[in-house]
């Protein structure tokens, strides 16, 4: 009989590590990010959509914890780059993705994010701000899960004014998403940025408890604030002409 208690006991500790009072709390998503990159070309940039695909396709995992969560880059290709070639003037331009990561502790509401720009690695140290989002009425099933719709207008980017659209479940702990959009009660698996210029989607939710090395706060890069990299970007994008086509934020 004790035997079997400590058996049942054993059983309920490992449940506990994956649900907190009914909801997801440790295990990894898996989306797919597609951005329209012709979208993001000026009109007096046009020839430049013969140079580059009209769609990138990304993969992108959120691993997360009671506490704290890190959204990075799924790596299955050593060269994993989308590259385009000029139809009869054969120049190639080659577009590789940015080894962006995101860490979020929710114990001190601080959020690292590592991300190179222009040829250099920086470490960004910024505090978490809850969105001002509203709440829809709509629901649809993503991945298995029930998710509710918010949505807010964020006109504080550097690339203008954004119109966001999200999917949230809250049968998968709050706090959590792709990117910076992570201030919902529950986790979000559907996120669309000015009507589909660029859309996550949850392909899978993987519940388990992660390894050691699956969430690790990033520490390279040269460490500045939110500010101070917002301000390296604009004054680039000065330099470009006000060209933001490959900023994103």
């Amino acid at each position: 009989m004790k035997r079997m208690l400590l058996i049942v006991g054993f059983l309920v500790s490992i449940a506990t590590v994956q649900v907190v009072f009914g909801q997801v709390a440790e295990g990894v998503i898996t989306y797919e990010v597609k951005i329209n990159m012709h979208r993001r070309i000026p009109a007096e940039r046009a020839q430049m959509k013969q140079m580059i695909p009209e769609f990138r396709t990304t993969k992108q995992q959120l691993f997360f914890k009671a506490d704290e969560s890190i959204y990075k880059p799924l790596i299955e290709d050593e060269d994993e780059a989308t590259s385009a070639t000029v139809s009869g003037g054969g120049m190639r331009m080659t577009m590789r993705n940015p080894n962006t990561e995101i860490y979020l502790s929710q114990a001190t509401n601080i959020m690292l994010t590592k991300q190179e720009f222009m040829g250099k690695e920086y470490l960004v140290t910024d505090t978490v701000k809850v969105s001002p989002w509203k709440f829809g009425t709509g629901t649809k099933t993503i991945a298995g899960y029930e998710c509710k719709q918010a949505y807010y207008t964020d006109e504080t980017q550097p690339s203008g004014k954004q119109e966001i659209t999200a999917w949230y479940t809250d049968k998968i702990r709050p706090f959590l998403g792709p990117e910076r959009f992570n201030t919902l009660p529950g986790a979000i698996l559907a996120l669309d940025i000015n009507n589909e210029e660029r859309v996550f989607i949850a392909k899978s939710v993987e519940v388990k408890e992660l390894k050691k090395n699956d969430l690790k706060a990033p520490t390279s890069g040269t460490k500045i604030s939110r500010v101070e990299f917002r301000a390296i970007m604009e004054e680039q994008m000065k330099k470009m002409g006000g060209n933001n086509t490959f900023i994103i934020r």
